[in-house]
């Protein structure tokens, strides 16, 4: 079983290549990684039922591999929304979560996506490894989402300061830590 990883974008992003999914997804490529990026269908006015079926589907290709599931914005509420749904096959074994947004601060364009957060139901979608990355001005998650997030799934969140929405915007298309986490020694 090998490593391979699954590359989830959020809402309105076409995957351009200044993005550091964009970058990171290179990069795993250049050390020799399985990855998946994909297109989650219609960015700009996302359906969960689509985007939960291609989650899925993305899923069951990679059931021999273990799977590294980095979500960033609407995707991870697209990961909560599923969580409770994934049976073991489908589960990650390392699952990380950037700039989780609040429900309450979703376009209405993603307002289906504003389902339950099931923290037990989070916590064992991921099988070895749950984290979180996110910025202590997130101006789509302003109360933070360590104490919306991180303290329910007992997990400590990595603060990123004044990162925004880590996003290009923010000055994020290389991002070193985001590498250095997917490729870690000593995985759990």
């Amino acid at each position: 079983m090998g490593d391979a990883f699954l590359i989830l974008h959020g809402i309105e992003n076409h995957r351009p290549p200044g993005h550091w999914q964009h970058w990171l997804a290179g990069e795993l490529r250049e050390a020799g990684c399985r990855v998946l990026y994909p297109g989650l269908p219609d960015p700009d006015a996302p359906s969960l039922t689509a985007w939960q079926a291609s989650l899925h589907d993305h899923l069951d290709e990679l059931a021999d591999d273990r799977r590294i599931v980095i979500c960033h914005s609407l995707a991870c509420s697209l990961w909560f929304s599923a969580a409770p749904t994934l049976t073991p096959p489908r589960r990650a074994h390392r699952l990380m979560l950037v700039s989780p947004p609040a429900p309450d601060r979703l376009p209405p364009s993603a307002a289906a996506f504003r389902t339950p957060f099931d923290p037990a139901a989070v916590a064992a979608s991921a099988l070895d490894e749950l984290a979180i990355a996110c910025s202590d001005g997130d101006p789509y998650n302003p109360g933070g989402a360590q104490a919306m997030y991180g303290d329910p799934l007992g997990v400590r969140a990595t603060i990123v300061h004044g990162g925004g929405h880590i996003t290009p915007d923010d000055g994020y298309g290389r991002w070193p830590f985001i590498r250095a986490w997917c490729l870690r020694q000593g995985r759990s």
